[in-house]
């Protein structure tokens, strides 16, 4: 009888710490610290960030094991993430990883943080299905925008991503705009359900082929809050559902308009969506809608799963590992890092 194949991921590329132990392809446990202290400044504090991962990789990896029921003797390879990210945070990441690996003599895997959003979806849940070779997946999170050609677990390509500022970040910054604490964009969300999405009309970039982009939209809501604030002191907290509804409406709108395009051009009906704002309940709606429009085969990760986690850390570690793909020592994080595939 083989041995178990157990991974220990570890993720801390902005600002939550986690630790995950997968067995054979299974989660056994997906410990996640989050980091209070940036709702204090409205956005995560690169120096901050990095302090509190000190503080937290510790206990959240004793507790991932425990909670797991494993020994750290057990396991088999750690997987960590080496970028894209803040280069503090995954710096004490690697770090660790580096150091228990070397602890335990075992081997190292990096990952890129984009990938495993992506490769979250195969992670083993009675709640979700796994997508089939060849699936465009729609990445959206604070930091990235893009829509990938998903051929195979490692063989990606980018069909369009963000020229300037990402989805998630177009959510935080309008509500940080409107007086919303930090993170905004789930508040937004929240907002939205009770609000009427034509109540008023935001610009939309008319940006060429596969590619977003946000920094227009982001003016242009501003200047909109400030002349309406100017006008109305009130306005904001009096319309604040309306606003929620039309701001989140025209970003998910921009979102599915590419994505419907990409799928036509490649003729793909398995769809994915990845990344924190896929936790986004009016993107998740839209969806399936065009999924009953389109013939569309929607998949969209467990909850936990779309934002930061090491869960999706581990899973991507996992076919690294059945692949003999494995780090050394001189790995070192880095900010920037590609998905390892063709831009077209």
């Amino acid at each position: 009888m083989s041995k178990s194949i157990i991974i220990l991921g570890i993720e801390s590329s902005c600002d939550d710490t986690s630790a995950a132990i997968l067995k054979d392809g299974k989660i056994l446990a997906n410990i996640i610290a989050n980091q209070s202290i940036h709702e204090l400044y409205g956005g995560v504090v690169p120096e901050l960030a990095s302090r509190a991962h000190q503080q937290n990789i510790i206990p959240v990896v004793d507790q991932a094991i425990k909670q797991s029921g494993i020994a750290k003797e057990d396991i088999s390879a750690i997987a960590f993430t080496r970028g894209p990210g803040l280069m503090g945070s995954l710096l004490v990441g690697t770090s660790f990883s580096k150091a228990f690996a070397l602890g335990l003599n075992i081997p190292l895997i990096e990952v890129n943080h984009m990938q495993g959003h992506i490769l979250a979806h195969f992670i083993e849940n009675e709640e979700q299905t796994i997508p089939k070779f060849p699936f465009l997946c729609l990445t959206v999170s604070g930091g990235h925008t893009q829509i990938v050609l998903v051929n195979d677990f490692f063989d990606m390509t980018i069909l369009g991503q963000t020229i300037d500022d990402a989805a998630g970040e177009a959510f935080d910054k309008a509500a940080k705009m409107m007086g919303l604490p930090y993170p905004g964009g789930p508040l937004i969300d929240k907002y939205a359900k009770d609000g009427k999405p034509d109540a008023f009309k935001f610009s939309k970039p008319q940006i060429p082929e596969l590619n977003f982009s946000f920094s227009g939209l982001k003016t242009g809501f501003m200047n909109f809050i400030n002349n309406e604030k100017a006008k109305n002191e009130n306005f904001v907290e009096e319309n604040k559902a309306d606003i929620c509804a039309s701001i989140q409406s025209t970003i998910i709108d921009i979102l599915i308009t590419k994505l419907k395009k990409a799928a036509k051009q490649t003729n793909i009906k398995q769809i994915a969506i990845a990344g924190g704002v896929s936790a986004n309940s009016g993107l998740r709606n839209e969806l399936n809608q065009a999924k009953n429009e389109l013939d569309w085969e929607i998949f969209i990760p467990k909850f936990e799963y779309c934002t930061d986690n090491a869960a999706m850390i581990a899973i991507t570690g996992y076919y690294k590992y059945l692949k003999n793909d494995f780090s050394d020592q001189s790995a070192t994080p880095t900010a920037r890092y590609d998905l390892n595939c063709t831009d077209k």
